[in-house]
């Protein structure tokens, strides 16, 4: 609550009240247990839990708008690639319903909107009731419609986005190209990385205001770890490289001047940052594709299936409570389709209807080229017994090429609420594993299985650079015997299934079905090449929508 609603004599007894009553429904649910489900058992906590949802973010309760019944295009989903396809769509004046799946979530300066993932409740995860980390602690909370969607395959658990936004609302704001050989390893020739250098991501760059963490946040106490990261890698030779981000630094400037509520800078990120210290896509494309009148946007939408019937596209959505509840079913239609989900909602989308025969004339390469970008999560210890801090926005990088071609990045240590003196890493391998979506008849459920042996190999790869940099660095903690590392069994970043040159022409046209596009990380091959996939993705969605544009189909 903000400062000025303690003493705003208008509203601060309504304000006040509403306080109290969250504190009393609080203090119930301490008696009552949080780890209750909504479909199981205890559901006065269920309820209690929601009661208190709706005094912390009355406006994702609000009724949700119906979208048109017929438009002419309708984009899935509105992470980065869909985001830019909305955008672009309408400046063009074509008419576009984005349909989302999670909330819309507000941004305040003082109200805690989305919840922290040290102690987590139900607004940090999309319909589920417990979740293990990478710090191996397990939590439960009640079931509700929160940001992440935890999915889990053989082999792998995929972090997903469930909320208008996308990626953007839980990722930690790093956005960064990759080295042109190996994108040129990855893409072999499908995109031309001089196109995309030249103008798709300098023009990424703008819309989202990217740039390197500014000296006075480095500089900062919640920052330590940044620059104990640098020290430790500079002492194991390398030159650490600066990260662009898409923060809003003069925000997490108030955080540290204690003028808005801690966020950023206390270690919030992967479930959403309450006070908008991220420019995620709600400030930037989705809103500007708003302001033209010609896009409108749709949460609690979930899409469950695509198909075409003559010269238009189907689509079955489920209009969702946040609490899970079906409010409805209907059938939309389009002239053209975006698939804009992320690369397992597209892909799933794509492999049902191909199994079905929704979508007849898809061809074998739908479902297959996925990837983890190579993802690891460790930590080493820092050098003298001091707090290390908890900024989220990572300041550097380094890229090794000594074996598998891999970065590794600062990053903070999510879901621990004390300072654990851990130097974090997130590291992205260049890993050439790939598998693909398969279709259960029985179970109406589209799936994978990844391999425990890629996932040993880039641990390892990963471990080894780390290693040495504790070594060299004068670590005096060694994490790994206690269990802190992911032990590579999560991906944030997967990408592919709906690959270009395969599934899709090089610009993302579905072979078989025009009108049908795949904008997303869908249609990347599995990796963005060692790096986060999110600036990529923006910039491929960028570079395609222009061109479909152009071409008019």
């Amino acid at each position: 609550m903000s400062r000025a609603a303690i003493t705003d004599e208008g509203g601060g007894r309504l304000r006040r009240r509403a306080v109290l009553k969250a504190a009393g429904i609080a203090a119930l649910l301490a008696g009552v247990g949080t780890g209750a489900s909504t479909r199981g058992a205890g559901p006065a906590s269920a309820v209690l839990w929601e009661e208190l949802f709706k005094e912390w973010v009355p406006e994702i309760f609000a009724p949700l708008p119906d979208p048109p019944e017929h438009t002419e295009a309708i984009v899935i989903g509105s992470g980065f690639g869909a985001a830019v396809t909305a955008l672009r769509l309408a400046e063009a004046g074509v008419r576009n319903t984005v349909l989302e799946r999670g909330s819309r979530w507000p941004n305040d300066p003082w109200r805690e909107i989305f919840t922290g993932d040290d102690l987590p409740d139900g607004r940090g995860f999309w319909h589920r009731t417990s979740f293990t980390g990478v710090t191996k602690v397990p939590m439960s909370f009640v079931d509700f419609g929160g940001v992440l969607d935890v999915t889990e395959y053989s082999g792998i658990d995929v972090w997903r986005a469930a909320a208008v936004g996308g990626g953007s609302i839980i990722f930690t704001g790093a956005m960064i190209a990759p080295e042109r050989h190996l994108f040129d390893a990855v893409f072999r020739g499908v995109v031309d990385y001089d196109e995309l250098d030249r103008v798709y991501y300098p023009r990424v760059r703008q819309m989202l205001r990217l740039s390197p963490m500014p000296s006075d946040i480095y500089a900062s106490a919640p920052f330590t770890h940044s620059r104990v990261w640098d020290e430790q890698v500079r002492a194991a030779g390398y030159t650490p490289k600066a990260n662009d981000s898409n923060f809003n630094w003069d925000i997490i400037r108030g955080e540290l001047a204690g003028t808005t509520r801690a966020s950023a800078t206390a270690g919030r990120s992967n479930l959403g940052n309450s006070n908008g210290a991220k420019f995620d896509l709600n400030q930037n494309y989705l809103r500007n594709a708003e302001a033209t009148g010609k896009s409108g946007i749709y949460p609690g939408h979930r899409v469950d299936s695509i198909a075409q019937e003559g010269n238009r596209y189907v689509v079955t959505v489920t209009k969702l409570a946040p609490t899970g509840e079906a409010l409805r079913t209907r059938t939309l239609t389009c002239d053209r389709l975006f698939l804009g989900a992320g690369s397992v909602g597209t892909s799933e989308l794509l492999v049902r209807a191909q199994a079905t025969g929704a979508l007849t004339q898809l061809n074998e390469h739908v479902g297959d080229g996925w990837g983890t970008n190579g993802d690891v999560v460790l930590a080493r210890g820092a050098n003298a017994l001091a707090g290390v801090g908890g900024g989220v926005p990572s300041a550097s990088r380094i890229l090794d090429e000594s074996g598998m071609p891999l970065t590794l990045e600062n990053w903070y240590v999510p879901g621990i609420p004390v300072d654990t003196g851990a130097i974090a890493s997130l590291g992205m391998v260049l890993d050439p594993t790939r598998t693909r979506f398969g279709y259960d008849r029985a179970a109406d459920r589209v799936g994978l299985t990844w391999s425990t042996q890629a996932q040993d190999q880039v641990l390892a790869a990963c471990r080894a650079v780390d290693n040495r940099i504790a070594e060299r660095g004068r670590a005096i903690v060694d994490y790994t015997p206690i269990g802190y590392d992911a032990q590579a069994v999560f991906t944030a970043h997967p990408l592919g299934g709906a690959v270009l040159g395969k599934a899709t022409d090089g610009y993302g046209r579905v072979h078989g079905h025009p009108g049908l596009y795949v904008m997303d990380g869908a249609a990347l091959p599995g990796s963005t090449a060692t790096v986060n996939p999110s600036l990529t993705i923006t910039a491929v969605a960028e570079r395609n929508i222009e061109a479909i544009l152009r071409a008019g189909r």
